[in-house]
């Protein structure tokens, strides 16, 4: 997944966000899996995911508080 703009996220529903969010984190899994056993290829698609994740997360919360 590339690299998604704030303003973009912040248009999704909540449970779209949710659901990117788990594949994120499946994704980041399996990267984290890969890269323990084998050189990949883009060692920076971690970071990237994990900043994606915490945008996504980052949004979720500010829409959760009162």
């Amino acid at each position: 997944m590339a690299t998604k703009k704030p303003e973009a996220l912040r248009e999704m529903k909540n449970e779209d966000l949710e659901q990117q969010l788990v594949v994120l984190t499946e994704e980041r899994f399996r990267l984290g899996f890969r890269r323990a056993t084998e050189a990949i290829p883009n060692p920076l698609q971690l970071r990237t995911i994990r900043r994606d994740m915490a945008r996504i997360q980052t949004i979720l919360r500010e829409r959760k508080q009162p």
